[in-house]
């Protein structure tokens, strides 16, 4: 039985337990039309295309031969991803894997490749492992920081305004003799509740502001192609 197609596995669905499940075994027709035998339906190659970056194995016969295409099913496959205009391989290294062909060392590109790219997963998966890890650690401190500037906030206004009244707590006895009227005492507590929210606000910005930059930062050093 050839061999089924292997996907990155940082792209694999984690529902999809690929290497628990057997092949998908896809007919390709003298019309160019590709059968699922799975599903007992029609597809394209662009539902090929996504069956890859789910994790899903799957392998190609000629339905009338029954010779196993694949490999040339994958290679059709990367001939339209690159005509999309998203185009990921360079003129270069193209013009250097056709040179391969025929010469003495064709028999050593294919594992290197599949080595290479292989290395190159692992690393994509320790760098986003790295990064969420790094941000999972610094929003929790980012929110103790915003807690304790609005704790720090209430007791200040507590000892410059002994009517305010922070949220959530008892409202203190009447005093016996208010010098300030009632008008005036509603105004000053609305004046401090502005405050409190805005300094909220400020928090969240800072929040967000530092979780971009952790997102944005790269970590490790880069690959070289």
């Amino acid at each position: 039985m050839p061999e089924p197609v292997r996907t990155n596995p940082a792209h694999r669905d984690p529902e999809s337990k690929a290497a628990d499940r057997p092949p998908v075994v896809v007919k390709k027709y003298a019309n160019r039309r590709l059968y699922n035998t799975e599903s007992s339906s029609y597809i394209t190659l662009e539902n090929l295309a996504e069956m890859v970056r789910q994790g899903r194995y799957f392998v190609v016969y000629d339905a009338k031969t029954g010779e196993d295409i694949t490999r040339s099913v994958l290679t059709q496959i990367i001939v339209e991803e690159e005509g999309k205009g998203s185009a990921m391989l360079p003129t270069g290294f193209l013009r250097q894997l056709i040179g391969f062909y025929g010469d003495s060392m064709q028999g050593l590109v294919p594992n290197y490749l599949e080595k290479a790219m292989e290395a190159f997963a692992q690393q994509q998966e320790q760098v986003r492992a790295t990064v969420q890890h790094t941000v999972g650690n610094l929003l929790p401190s980012i929110e103790d920081v915003s807690r304790q500037n609005l704790a720090m906030m209430e007791r200040a206004m507590s000892v410059f305004a002994p009517f305010y009244k922070a949220p959530g707590t008892a409202a203190p006895p009447p005093a016996p003799a208010a010098e300030a009227t009632a008008e005036e005492i509603a105004a000053l507590r609305a004046e401090v509740e502005r405050l409190r929210q805005a300094l909220a606000a400020v928090a969240a910005t800072t929040k967000a502001d530092v979780s971009a930059q952790a997102a944005a930062k790269p970590s490790g050093k880069p690959h070289k192609s």
